[in-house]
């Protein structure tokens, strides 16, 4: 007996007693995370030199920062316009947490109807309480009127205006059911899959929260970690009760085909929800705080929906008992035999025929396709998104497109030089030298006076770039001055300068993940590869699931560069412009679909497998694999497809983009690379696909013991 077996077993006997455990232990986790959880954290951290050089000589400064900006229809200096100017800004000095507000005159535009503030916070945007922010943006909106408006800016109101992802959950959630119900056509199993996710996912959010003292996680994490989790949890248990459906149409009472079912499609989750956990967690190698948070909640999240799957489920399926084996409420419906009512092969199985007759055809042209779709990435360039991407209507926009207009789209995010200074004396060549040498650099709109530390110490000098964060220029620019004009303004003079402030650290964070993905890659695909050989026990298998895998995910890259960089059809997923792809959705696309395609393989190449352990031939196993698994294959990948694809309904951009990554990797890999690259290339290799030295054979670790071979399902009438 299988340890998974008799877990199973285990479960279905003491179905209540499991049913209770989980319910309480999600009441708990619930109560704690009311208590004890972790606010979100959206920083980006990474080694800055400059902020800590500003953190010691500036403590003032060192929090957050927020813009006011100032449109009026008369001039701002007008008499009539001062006094109200004056009274919008009196709550913001008074306010918690602050150290000071600019002149709000020192930065006019030229045609005087635009000016802006900027509000210094004495903590980090992380520390600020929700609702100060909230009360100062309404107060903003009070004040203005009569031709002249008050909006704020800055990431600490970008958190504010950030989406809950609510709604994409819902969406989720009943794409799901109806998509189960046309499966299944049954409601009982309809809801199986449905509540075991739920169950993982109430228990994943819980620990993503009390976790978050120890790995801060962004505020859009529990978007992603849901959307994940939903999609992986009905997945998971779909398999399993397409499982139990069968074993029980074959005649094996409700235990045993509890028992098999969990030795079979329990032990193919088991190893698909590790890959995708092993996955997430290869995120923790960029040692970076803002991934590591994504990762964990990720990874916590699917970890939650397998542990449903093996414990909660077998308890679910003890409550039915025989009531699965009923024919469908939909006549139309075949069954997953791998025939039809006549015992010939189903419309999987003529198709993996087709292929099989064909499979140079097949092969060079599902390579052609994916290749095409991924031709884009070639040009695929990287940037953290700016305020120009906010959702359209939230005061973060409106004070982006006033600034813009007033002062140019540079004015977003500033760039600050931070310089230690040797003495109090070098201060004033120092400030001298260096604003002018910013100045006089194509690409800087402006340069603010110099500020001089009470200590003497230190520097600080803002520069507004003439184009906007994301773009390519700015880029450009930020690497120009790092390299060539700070050095070359502070030459022998034993000043060093620092550029620092969001823009810059974000290009940082950029040129951060470009270093470290290589490493992600590699621990992703060695640990991965791995895992599959030792279940598939053929060296042949895990390189072409890997190969594959990467196919997939090429071209998800290259349709996401198309869509939001280059524009084709960004307006019907609703981005706003065209931009750069988000830095970090690369690496995170990467590692969850890895983990998500190699789901298909390891649930395709389980029945496989079973069939060649029985005895029959390569091909006869494949064309019997894929005629039982395809419909089911194809269900969970519609699932997972409306899932990820109600993402994009989100306002966040960096979701949108995950959200249309993932929706076309599965839509692909379920499509052109399981029911055509995969059945055409086994062909082709045949018997090899099976090959494994014998002494990897002897060493490995068996992930679990052989199957014993299963009589086939008896066909019965639908």
């Amino acid at each position: 007996m299988s340890i998974l077996g008799t877990a199973g077993r285990a479960c279905f006997r003491h179905r209540w007693t499991t049913l209770l455990a989980w319910i309480a232990g999600l009441a708990c986790l619930v109560t704690l995370w009311q208590l004890y959880g972790a606010s979100p954290d959206n920083d980006v951290n990474t080694s800055d030199p400059g902020q800590t050089l500003l953190d010691r000589h500036f403590p003032q400064q060192s929090g957050d920062r927020l813009t006011v900006a100032i449109k009026s229809a008369a001039p701002v200096t007008d008499a009539a316009v001062r006094p109200r100017v004056e009274a919008a800004l009196a709550p913001l000095r008074t306010a918690p947490h602050v150290s000071g507000v600019s002149d709000p005159y020192a930065h006019v535009s030229r045609n005087g109807h635009i000016a802006f503030a900027t509000v210094q916070f004495t903590e980090p945007g992380t520390s600020l309480p929700t609702s100060e922010i909230k009360k100062l943006m309404k107060q903003a909106t009070e004040a203005s009127g009569h031709g002249v408006t008050f909006t704020l800016g800055g990431d600490v109101v970008d958190k504010i205006d950030a989406p809950s992802g609510g709604s994409s959950d819902g969406i989720g959630v009943a794409a799901a059911m109806i998509v189960l119900l046309i499966a299944f056509g049954s409601f009982l199993a309809m809801g199986l899959p449905v509540a075991t996710a739920l169950f993982g996912i109430g228990t994943g959010l819980s620990l993503l929260k009390l976790l978050g003292h120890l790995f801060p996680a962004p505020s859009y994490s529990p978007i992603i970690a849901t959307g994940i989790g939903l999609g992986v949890g009905v997945d998971y248990a779909l398999f399993i009760v397409t499982r139990f459906r069968d074993e029980l149409r074959a005649g094996a009472d409700p235990e045993t085909a509890t028992v098999t079912t969990m030795r079979t499609a329990g032990r193919s989750v088991l190893t698909a929800g590790i890959t995708v956990v092993i996955a997430m967690l290869g995120l923790l190698a960029l040692r970076e705080s803002l991934m590591n948070g994504v990762a964990v909640a990720a990874a916590a999240t699917v970890a939650m929906t397998v542990l449903a799957s093996m414990t909660l489920l077998p308890a679910f399926l003890g409550f039915t008992g025989t009531r699965l084996a009923k024919p469908s409420r939909f006549t139309f419906r075949r069954r997953r035999t791998g025939t039809d009512a006549a015992g010939e092969p189903n419309a999987a199985g003529r198709w993996a025929s087709f292929i099989q007759r064909r499979p140079v055809v097949a092969t060079v042209s599902a390579l052609a396709v994916i290749l095409a779709l991924a031709a884009p990435v070639l040009s695929m360039r990287l940037s953290m998104p700016d305020e120009s991407t906010q959702p359209r209507g939230s005061m973060s926009y409106a004070t982006y497109r006033t600034m813009s207009e007033g002062f140019g789209p540079g004015f977003d995010a500033p760039l600050i030089v931070a310089a230690k200074l040797p003495s109090r004396a070098a201060a004033p060549d120092a400030a001298a030298r260096i604003a002018g040498a910013l100045r006089s650099r194509p690409g800087v709109a402006e340069v603010a006076p110099p500020v001089v530390a009470a200590d003497g110490r230190a520097l600080m000098i803002i520069a507004y770039p003439t184009t906007q964060e994301q773009a390519a220029a700015t880029n450009a620019l930020v690497k120009t001055l790092t390299s060539d004009t700070l050095p070359r303004a502070t030459a022998g003079t034993g000043v060093r300068a620092y550029l620092t402030g969001p823009n810059a650290g974000n290009i940082r964070f950029t040129n951060f993940i470009g270093q470290r993905l290589p490493w992600v890659i590699a621990i992703v695909l060695v640990l991965s590869m791995l895992l599959v050989l030792a279940m598939f026990r053929s060296a042949v298998i895990m390189v072409t699931a890997a190969v594959m895998n990467l196919l997939s995910i090429m071209a998800s890259y290259g349709v996401l560069t198309a869509v939001t960089q280059w524009g084709w059809g960004g307006g019907l997923v609703g981005f706003p412009e065209k931009m750069p792809v988000t830095t970090w959705v690369p690496v995170f696309l990467f590692v969850i679909l890895f983990g998500l395609s190699m789901d298909y393989q390891v649930f395709l190449l389980s029945r496989i497998r079973e069939s060649w352990l029985d005895g029959d031939t390569n091909s006869a196993a494949v064309s019997r694999g894929l005629s039982v698994t395809a419909r089911v294959i194809s269900a969970a990948a519609a699932i997972m497809v409306v899932v990820f694809f109600g993402f994009v309904a989100t306002a966040d951009v960096a979701v949108k983009q995950i959200g249309l990554g993932l929706g076309v990797a599965v839509l692909i890999d379920a499509t052109v690379v399981r029911l055509v690259l995969v059945p055409a290339v086994m062909e082709l290799l045949g018997r090899a696909n099976w090959w494994m030295p014998s002494w990897l054979d002897r060493v490995l670790p068996r992930v679990e013991e052989p199957l014993a071979p299963e009589p086939a399902p008896k066909p019965t009438a639908a």
